[in-house]
């Protein structure tokens, strides 16, 4: 009984990295679907800049990410 579930885990794990292996790299053509602005990190750059607006009110500073110094007047 477990021979058989062992061979069968196997069975699945071998299928399934079949199916991977032919992906291969992504052609010239097929770059253009990676560019598209909704595969972005940031996101909407138009939201990026409300959230980052956002985060200057509620900090009471200008500049955001990565300035020294805050609204509290310490650097």
């Amino acid at each position: 009984m477990k021979t058989t579930l062992n061979r069968l885990a196997l069975l699945v794990a071998v299928t399934a990295l079949a199916g991977c292996s032919s992906l291969g790299q992504v052609q010239p053509w097929e770059k253009g679907n990676l560019a598209k602005p909704s595969m972005m990190f940031g996101g909407d750059p138009l939201d990026q800049a409300f959230v980052q607006h956002i985060y200057d009110s509620k900090e009471n500073s200008s500049g955001g990410y990565g300035v020294g110094g805050g609204g509290c007047g310490c650097n």
